[in-house]
């Protein structure tokens, strides 16, 4: 993907103790939350966790190809970063088993080009996952009556959703509703993560690739889109939580500078910023959880 570029020629990292450690404990995190999403009995059948194979080894994918493409960008352009991250979480209090992952940048980005492709990366190589994944699993979904999961928490709609939804469940009458499989599930976290990465926040992905396209002007739209989530908490307290988490985490919405920023970028590097624009609102969900 990229222009006038040499091959990458990649060292094979030293994969620390604290990697393994985080790797493998999201790996039995995600099996659990898996598992208890199946009905599975895990503390009387231990064997049981395998029911969340299914979901554990998509979100996993999902997760770990955004990060790959995040780090495999980031040794395009010669800059220092970690791999990935990953991080666990227990599923009684966070539904997935994970918070996610990530990688650090250990070096200064001096190019626009670097920047944003380096951002860019991750949310589109997630995409490409999770889109095949949601539409294998809807396939494997069960078609059920409203009436009888009154009770359940139901996901919100993209656009793309609707759209895959349709593809799969053209004949779907107003009274019936689709029981995602795991595998469909983990394929909509997918376009979760992303829609959520590619807000113009900060040091968000979006926030990197809104501050290469538009230069100093991301101060304003990054404030803008954090405002924002004050409205969007009123249709749903999930942009409350990740609100404050933004805030907590980043501070600011203002991207620290770069060194070129007045440079324009190439028609290429724009594509894929207007690219990523469309996966944004492809992928974009007004109320995520609704109970």
């Amino acid at each position: 993907m990229i222009e006038h570029e040499k091959d990458v020629v990649f060292r094979i990292p030293k994969i620390s103790r604290l990697h393994w450690g985080l790797f493998i404990s999201t790996i039995f995190t995600t099996l659990l939350a898996g598992a208890i999403m199946e009905g599975a009995l895990v503390f009387s059948k231990p064997l049981d966790i395998m029911k969340g194979l299914p979901f554990s080894m998509t979100l996993m994918l999902i997760l770990g190809t955004h990060e790959f493409g995040h780090y495999y960008y980031a040794q395009k352009h010669k800059v220092d970063a970690t791999l990935p991250y990953f991080l666990p979480a227990p599923p009684f209090l966070f539904l997935i088993g994970t918070f996610g992952a990530f990688i650090k940048i250990k070096s200064p980005i001096y190019k626009k080009d670097a920047l944003l492709q380096i951002g860019a990366a991750g949310p589109i190589a997630g995409f490409i996952i999770a889109v095949p994944a949601l539409l294998i699993g809807l396939k494997l979904s069960t078609i059920v009556e409203k009436v009888n999961i009154e009770n359940a928490i139901k996901l919100g709609d993209s656009l793309l959703m609707k759209l895959l939804t349709w593809i799969s469940y053209p004949n779907l009458l107003e009274s019936q509703d689709i029981m995602l499989h795991p595998i469909a599930f983990a394929g909509w976290i997918g376009l979760l993560v992303t829609m959520l990465n590619l807000l113009p926040i900060g040091q968000l992905d979006g926030g990197h690739i809104a501050y290469a396209m538009l230069g100093k002007k991301q101060n304003i739209f990054g404030k803008l889109a954090f405002i924002s989530l004050i409205p969007l908490s009123f249709i749903s307290l999930n942009w409350l939580f990740w609100g404050l988490l933004i805030f907590l985490l980043m501070r600011s919405a203002k991207h620290p500078p770069i060194h070129d920023i007045n440079i324009p970028l190439s028609k290429y590097n724009k594509r894929i910023g207007y690219i990523c624009f469309v996966i944004f609102i492809l992928c974009f969900i007004p109320a995520p959880f609704k109970i």
